[in-house]
């Protein structure tokens, strides 16, 4: 029990790395101000950008990419850890049935959905925040960097033809799916491919709503404000 109990609180520090508010705290420190209550309301790279400015958004996209792929590196970490430390093992005696190679990455995808999770419903901002793309794209690269590199090039394609940031994400999002079943990786870093991707593009609900509409702006326009 103690063993299953630590596995849990191994996801709640993932997802506490992911809920880590960086664009509120930009608001907050650089402006003074509550970015939920400006632009469309996001606490993600892209709304920084629009109302505070370069600097502040990439450094708000670098720590979000960071966390995601710290919260994989802690997992992979961690997990072993536990099952295997004879520290770990004097408290938290692992199960005798435990298959080390098949039960790890599970609870690394895990986590990294839990990742994903804490930055678009973080506990800190009463469960709001922002789309988990930069996230998404920090656990791309841990767990499988040719994946994460071949969505950051969709992505930056996309941003240079088009110059949409929501279009982008979601078709890196896809774009990962696809790499993941190609390049044949392990099923649960498949499976955290595809949950992490429909997560990312139910996110971006209301983008898809104004894609269609034709009203969605482009880089370095307004954002319209979010409904609430």
């Amino acid at each position: 029990m103690v063993f299953w109990t630590a596995c849990v609180a191994g996801l709640a520090l993932a997802y506490l790395l992911g809920a880590l508010p960086t664009g509120y705290l930009a608001g907050r420190l650089v402006a003074g101000i509550d970015i939920r209550e400006h632009g469309s309301k996001s606490t993600g790279a892209t709304n920084v950008l629009r109302t505070l400015g370069k600097g502040p958004a990439l450094a708000v996209l670098l720590v979000d990419v960071a966390k995601g792929a710290a919260a994989i590196a802690f997992a992979r970490w961690f997990y072993p850890w536990l099952a295997t430390s004879p520290l770990a093992a004097s408290v938290a005696t692992p199960p005798a049935s435990l298959d080390l190679q098949t039960w790890v990455p599970w609870a690394v995808c895990l986590a990294g959905l839990a990742a994903l999770l804490g930055h678009g419903r973080s506990i800190w901002l009463g469960f709001t925040g922002g789309k988990s793309a930069a996230t998404g794209l920090g656990v791309l690269l841990a767990l499988s960097w040719p994946i994460g590199l071949g969505a950051a090039a969709v992505f930056a394609a996309t941003l240079a033809l088009l110059r949409i940031v929501s279009l982008g994400s979601m078709l890196a999002a896809l774009t990962a799916v696809v790499l993941a079943v190609a390049l044949g990786e392990p099923l649960p870093y498949r499976l955290l491919v595809i949950a992490g991707s429909l997560y990312v593009i139910a996110r971006h609900r209301a983008n898809i709503a104004r894609l269609l509409a034709g009203t969605e702006p482009k880089l370095g326009q307004s954002s319209p404000p979010a409904k609430t």
